[in-house]
């Protein structure tokens, strides 16, 4: 097989590295849903984790298109950049996903915690695939690839997608914690110091407006 342009050697090399990350994240939602017990959540997970799935096959499709593999080990004779641009990402992204799935899952101190910091992981990793395919997209369309750019464009929409979502979501884990972790007394002297505060600063300002008169 000939050796890629420069051009096409490029759009492999940032491909590949989209395709070593939604590896890695198959592995990490996988972890995710098995310790969510919040149904709206886990069903959007799983669905999340379908898109992955689609993403990687896309990916991969994409880049063999262009001639390169998406593979994450060195193949012998060809360019490594061409051909073999994920291989460092995708070995270390396995490695990582491995571990990263375990210690997931005694995050925390309780149950919503983990779903907590869970959540504001994937949000994390939502905003760098973000950054990602908006990178991808800027290049493929620089380098005239219309097929390219519009396959990052509608991956790049159900990333943010998702996290929207999950913006949404932290909020709620946030004050599931609470719930489950701060005793009741404790909120609500919190929350009486905030009312009566607000109640002098509300008398002190009629005052001021009386005394005005």
């Amino acid at each position: 097989m000939a050796d890629l342009s420069a051009r096409d050697s490029k759009l492999v090399q940032y491909l590949n590295e989209a395709y070593g990350k939604e590896k890695e994240l198959e592995t990490a939602l996988q972890a995710h849903i098995g310790m969510t017990t919040r149904a709206t959540y886990k069903k959007r997970l799983r669905q999340h984790l379908t898109e992955t799935k689609r993403h990687a096959r896309e990916l991969e499709r994409r880049v063999k298109q262009l001639g390169g593999t998406p593979q994450t080990v060195p193949i012998e004779g060809l360019d490594p950049l061409a051909k073999g641009a994920g291989a460092a990402i995708g070995i270390a992204g396995r490695a990582a996903a491995a571990v990263r799935g375990p210690l997931h899952a005694i995050r925390g101190t309780g149950e919503q915690e983990k779903m907590l910091k869970n959540a504001k992981s994937e949000y994390a990793d939502e905003h760098g695939e973000i950054a990602t395919y908006t990178a991808i997209e800027a290049l493929a369309e620089a380098l005239g690839d219309t097929r390219t750019a519009k396959l990052a464009r509608a991956i790049r929409r159900e990333e943010q997608s998702m996290a929207s979502f999950l913006e949404r979501q932290i909020p709620t884990l946030t004050k599931a914690v609470v719930q489950a972790e701060i005793p009741p007394a404790q909120r609500r002297k919190a929350s009486t110091r905030s009312t009566a505060k607000r109640a002098s600063t509300s008398k002190a300002k009629a005052k001021r407006a009386s005394a005005k008169r």
